[in-house]
């Protein structure tokens, strides 16, 4: 998104979204016996996608020297030391949403299994998100260079945890009852192709709104 409008507080909302969604999708996570496998997958995936976002946002801003949170400290003395701190907090931050999500991700670990299923669970989300990105970046009437820019580095930088989550799991403890195997499902289908269609067809043109 783009305004014409530049304060710290537009520059900052995009992250903060980011993690309040993220909260709000941990809350509705706590008890996974309410939902089916393919359901709880759905709040995982969402979850991770809004933690990792925000909180990568705070290390690409801090390590790059660009992005939104780079313009909210533009300004603010000692810079270098508010550009170290975006880097620290972000490692921080970035490592707990790991954590929040491979807890999560654990659910679906079979006792005495290999691991596979743990990373077709976490590698087949992120290359397919990063795929759609790019698809939808090939609209964006900016041009192609933010596809290379913006849309693919952001999207799989973000969710690059995602990669480094089933070798870190492979050391913790697997859950006594697994959740069952995610069924194929054609209501998900249909909602996804729903999706995806909007988001790269809609979205990814982009949607302009004056005063």
């Amino acid at each position: 998104m783009q305004s014409d409008i530049s304060t710290r507080w537009i520059s900052a909302n995009g992250t903060l979204v980011n993690l309040f969604f993220g909260a709000a999708f941990w809350l509705l996570l706590r008890n996974p016996t309410r939902y089916s496998p393919a359901t709880f997958y759905f709040l995982v995936l969402a979850m991770a996608a809004n933690f990792f976002t925000g909180t990568g946002y705070f290390l690409l801003s801090g390590v790059a020297g660009f992005g939104d949170w780079d313009d909210v400290i533009e300004g603010l003395h000692p810079y270098w030391m508010w550009r170290g701190g975006l880097v620290a907090l972000g490692m921080a931050t970035y490592f707990a949403a790991m954590m929040l999500v491979g807890c999560k991700l654990q659910e679906f670990a079979r006792a005495n299994a290999d691991s596979r299923r743990i990373r077709r669970i976490c590698w087949t989300p992120y290359f397919t998100d990063g795929i759609l990105a790019g698809f939808a970046g090939i609209l964006n009437p900016a041009g192609l260079f933010y596809v290379i820019a913006s849309a693919l580095p952001s999207t799989l930088g973000a969710n690059a945890g995602l990669l480094s989550l089933p070798s870190m799991m492979r050391r913790w403890r697997q859950p006594a009852e697994p959740i069952d195997t995610i069924r194929r499902s054609p209501a998900w289908i249909a909602v996804a192709a729903i999706a995806v269609l909007l988001f790269i067809f809609v979205l990814g043109r982009g949607l302009t709104r004056s005063r």
